[in-house]
């Protein structure tokens, strides 16, 4: 692992309708024990599918319709993609070369680098089609992002694949309660529509207080406040 990257490979659940109710308590509880205990696992499953052109006789001695060929573009085969190619560090696009040395010490959760951990977990959460986990991970349970968890869902859900490589954190700001610290995070991905490579760079701001000031537990719990993630033109 380069010393200043957090470097992370991922790739939308289905989002039920608007009037599902969601049990942010819940989803929250799992998000906080990916964070703690993330190990990514994504078991390759397979589906035989059976084509819905194929009509079988009713009867012995009836004619058969004869199949339909599928109408509408087909999707690209992904062994016929280029390979996502997110820009290197230090180079336009990509994230600050900063080569500070970081410390392989065991971090507490309430560290600058346990914030940047909550900020890998979101995007591997993401990248692995766990939208609702993820949106756990923003404040006031999912709301800071400004979105319900079946709008979130939907926001990924045009990508067919969703990666990111984490930066090494800024120094806390500490104020009489609070605390802030600003993560860098460049995004790569594809879309689903036309396999278009997407390239993206920002930061992400993740919010805590100190204990005592709330008496909700989670609130001391670093939490994803705001992100400035922004396209950038690969090269």
């Amino acid at each position: 692992m380069p010393a200043a990257i957090l470097l992370l490979g991922g790739c939308s659940s289905q989002g039920s309708s608007s009037n599902s109710s969601v049990d942010i308590e819940t989803a929250a509880e799992q998000a906080q024990t990916s964070i703690d205990n993330y190990a990514a696992t994504t078991p390759a499953t397979g589906q035989d599918s059976v084509p819905v052109n194929a009509i079988a006789p009713s009867a012995p001695g009836l004619n058969q319709a004869a199949p339909v060929a599928p109408t509408g573009p087909r999707p690209t085969p992904a062994a016929s993609l280029a390979p996502l190619d997110p820009p290197a560090p230090g180079t336009p696009g990509g994230l600050p070369d900063d080569r500070t040395p970081i410390s392989e010490a065991p971090f507490t959760p309430d560290s600058a680098q346990g914030a940047a951990n909550v900020v890998q977990t979101y995007y591997a959460l993401l990248g692995e089609k766990k939208y609702r986990q993820a949106w756990a991970l923003w404040g006031n349970g999912g709301r800071d992002s400004g979105m319900s968890a079946d709008a979130f869902a939907a926001s990924f859900d045009k990508y067919s694949e969703y990666h990111a490589n984490v930066g090494a954190p800024g120094r806390i700001d500490s104020g009489m309660s609070q605390r802030r610290v600003t993560v860098p995070v460049q995004v790569y991905g594809r879309l689903k529509a036309d396999a278009k490579p997407v390239y993206m760079l920002g930061t992400v701001v993740l919010h805590r207080v100190v204990p005592g000031v709330s008496d909700v537990k989670a609130d001391q719990s670093w939490h994803l406040q705001s992100a400035d993630i922004k396209p950038r033109p690969r090269g």
